[in-house]
């Protein structure tokens, strides 16, 4: 019988590098669908801290933040701003090419 491997445990292993989530993240952006990008950051949380953790360092409640990177959720501006400088990173705007 063939093993398979949980591809999770390999993308979280992955996005703990700084530049491969800042990729990860980047990419996620390109989709037209803002749900993609707030999967991909529930991913990065995910990789790098517990929700407990983020939840203490933003002032938000561990539920509510389950919520805000859920496909359904919609965050505002502040949120994804507090959870990425959480995080390490920080937004920009690029100029298109």
């Amino acid at each position: 019988m063939t093993r398979t491997r949980n591809y999770e445990d390999d993308l979280l292993k992955a996005l703990s590098d700084p530049e491969e989530a800042r990729e990860y993240l980047n990419a996620a952006l390109e989709d037209e669908n803002p749900e993609v990008f707030l999967l991909a950051l529930r991913d990065v949380v995910k990789a790098n801290s517990t929700m407990s953790e983020l939840a203490r360092a933003t002032n938000c409640n561990r539920e509510s933040l389950y919520k805000t990177l859920s496909a359904q959720g919609n965050p505002q501006l502040n949120s994804v701003r507090s959870v990425l400088s959480n995080l390490g990173f920080k937004l920009a705007v690029e100029i298109n090419s």
